[in-house]
């Protein structure tokens, strides 16, 4: 069962602004990386609630002493970053005076807030009564560090104005989210842009504004986490097909179709042919080929990866297609 810690009572409770904002944290072993994402949340909401999987770092207590609402997940069920926001939501709507926010600020334990993304986030919202949800510009604090840091900054750095998802930092009307029935648990990865998917065909917009929005912190110094969080992303793409991969929304089938042709189909023609002739091994040209002309775009750097990354991607897409003939459950894929 979940388990939920109220703050101590020594330890005031952050003010509340004008705005009904309440703030939803996940996280699992953080460390610093949690003190400073609660330490920029001071002020800035009604409610703050940390939703904690399983930290063996000490996590829970330090988000109490911030003055933040724990809750606890069973870990006897397969944890997800859907679960944890569903436990944070379930917390809010158990209040005892009922009082449900206005808006939900989701955000997770790695990233820390920007001092103008809720006024302007907010006004935003209030501004368009079908406006859903918003987003900004989540931005690596070390992108230094190394290559894979570099390469998160420049994912995060999508198009401004309409869009059909958000990630995990995000401020959505409470009434919109709780309508959709909030995330879908059982989703590993990818369950923002599945619940944006759900949110649009009830009628509401996404819309990524051209405001800072957190820090992030992705903490990726090895080729092996990279990897892993490829994969992860892979199964994602797939198990996004599967779900609304159906005309109108053709949900994600043009990144698994990639994904499996450039990581599993291509390769596996190469080697196949060349059992029967050796000029078969020509077709893995293609590869340097694709990196020449995404680097026009993107650069040297992530082309490279960008076509690297379809052999983990086409991993994951695949052990999702397998473990779903099986009817098994895949649990998380971390890269941390």
């Amino acid at each position: 069962m979940t388990q939920i810690f109220p703050p101590p009572m020594d330890e005031p409770h952050v003010k509340a602004p004008a705005a009904r904002v309440a703030v939803i944290a996940i996280g699992r072993n953080e460390g610093a990386r949690l003190r400073a994402c609660l330490a920029s949340l001071s002020g800035k909401a009604q409610r703050v609630i940390y939703v904690d999987s399983g930290s063996t770092d000490g996590s829970p207590d330090a988000a109490a002493a911030a003055g933040a609402e724990v809750v606890a997940l069973d870990m006897d069920r397969p944890f997800t970053a859907a679960r944890a926001r569903n436990a944070g939501l379930a917390t809010l709507a158990a209040a005892p005076d009922g009082g449900a926010p206005d808006y939900v600020q989701f955000i997770d334990g790695d990233c820390a807030l920007r001092e103008e993304w809720l006024p302007a986030a907010i006004a935003a919202m209030e501004a368009d009564p079908r406006l859903g949800v918003v987003a900004g510009r989540r931005r690596e604090r070390f992108p230094e560090r190394s290559v894979y840091n570099r390469l998160c900054d420049a994912e995060w750095d999508t198009p401004v104005g309409p869009a059909l998802a958000v990630g995990g930092d995000m401020l959505i009307r409470h009434v919109a989210v709780t309508g959709v029935g909030g995330f879908r648990d059982s989703l590993i990865a990818g369950e923002e842009p599945e619940m944006c998917v759900r949110l649009r065909a009830a009628g509401w917009t996404v819309r990524r504004l051209d405001v800072e929005m957190t820090w992030h912190d992705a903490d990726m110094t090895r080729f092996a986490q990279w990897w892993r969080r490829s994969r992860r992303t892979g199964h994602a793409y797939a198990e996004g097909a599967a779900l609304h991969g159906a005309p109108p929304e053709r949900h994600w089938r043009t990144e698994t179709r990639r994904a499996l042709v450039w990581g599993a189909l291509l390769p596996a023609a190469a080697i196949l042919g060349a059992l029967v002739h050796p000029a078969a091994l020509l077709l893995l040209l293609a590869y340097p080929a694709q990196v020449l002309r995404l680097s026009r775009r993107m650069g040297w750097e992530r082309a490279f990866f960008n076509v690297l990354g379809k052999f983990p991607e086409a991993l994951g897409a695949l052990s999702y297609l397998v473990n779903r003939l099986r009817r098994r459950q895949v649990r998380l894929i971390e890269y941390k």
